[in-house]
């Protein structure tokens, strides 16, 4: 018997609630599971769990159990580091899960020269809008944008992420250039269905400032608020690491520079540091290091 994988098979079907969970997450068929934890209690000579149709609780002896197992998976993955040759390239698989917006503009680059780096990963790249469950479906890495992090799970900031308001010249030329934040109220917006959809946030001279909008366009993600406003339909708060580019080049002009939106955290989120692969490792150092400081994006464009 692989006594590490029947203890990874064990800790994994009391972390997720069931054997058909863990099997669909490691990979495995609902028979070898069973088989792995016949057989771990067989090694260990006692009942771990109590199985019934609608719930798996443990027995005394699964509850001593488990964090010995837990604690051994740790000691082989600080064995696997340790030995581990410095020059060693990262290989496996990784699944990332990533806003469809940030993915297009910037991760896609991202990811292209790390696996151009290290050729030996492959990445699985799901860009959804939407939060996933990270464990349900099988995520390794989301990249997520929000000051709100499940505090069940590891996250590492990578950088901020900043709004800017922006219009294209043709609907400025059309309806005339707010002057005041205030005068938002009186334009056409473009708004995020999921984020300030009637009311968007600033701080204007270190007050915060909440100002109602409206407009006859509305999406769920930032790249087709982007297409409307290069379109001249109306007036849009986008991220600056999308809108950057179009405004450098004048196809749109940010406006009431002196209105800061409300920041967010970019921030790479995954299930657990203690037995992380070094794969996953690698990939959120590398994100770190790449995004890191003030973002490129914003470099000449914010001040």
């Amino acid at each position: 018997m692989d006594r590490l994988n029947a203890m990874r098979v064990f800790v994994t079907v009391v972390d997720l609630g069931s054997q058909s969970a863990a099997a669909d997450h490691l990979e495995l068929s609902r028979p070898v599971v069973s088989r792995y934890l016949a057989e771990l209690e067989e090694w260990v000579g006692a009942r771990l769990m109590q199985r019934t149709t609608r719930k798996l609780s443990l027995t005394a002896a699964g509850s001593e159990t488990l964090p010995r197992c837990r604690q051994m998976l740790e000691l082989a993955g600080d064995l696997q580091e340790a030995v581990r040759q410095p020059d060693d390239a990262p290989r496996g698989e990784l699944r990332i899960s990533v806003s469809t917006s940030f993915g297009q503009a910037q991760l896609v680059d991202a990811l292209a020269a790390y696996v151009k780096r290290y050729p030996g990963v492959k990445v699985e790249l799901q860009m959804l809008d939407r939060t996933v469950n990270l464990v349900d479906e099988r995520i390794d890495l989301a990249i997520r944008t929000s000051n709100d992090v499940d505090p069940n799970l590891i996250a590492r900031r990578l950088c901020v992420c900043r709004s800017v308001i922006c219009a294209s010249p043709a609907y400025l030329n059309e309806h005339g250039t707010p002057q005041r934040v205030e005068e938002l109220s009186l334009h056409n917006c473009l708004t995020h269905a999921y984020f300030g959809h009637s009311l968007w946030h600033f701080e204007v001279n270190g007050d915060e400032l909440a100002v109602p909008v409206q407009g006859n366009l509305s999406a769920n993600e930032a790249l087709t608020l982007q297409k409307a406003a290069l379109a001249g339909v109306g007036i849009a708060m986008l991220p600056s690491y999308q809108a950057a580019v179009a405004i450098r080049d004048g196809d749109l002009v940010r406006l009431l520079p002196e209105a800061k939106p409300r920041e967010l955290m970019l921030n790479a989120v995954y299930t657990s540091r203690k037995h992380m692969p070094a794969t996953l490792r690698s990939m959120v150092d590398f994100l770190a290091e790449r995004f890191a400081g003030e973002p490129e994006w914003d470099r000449g464009l914010l001040v």
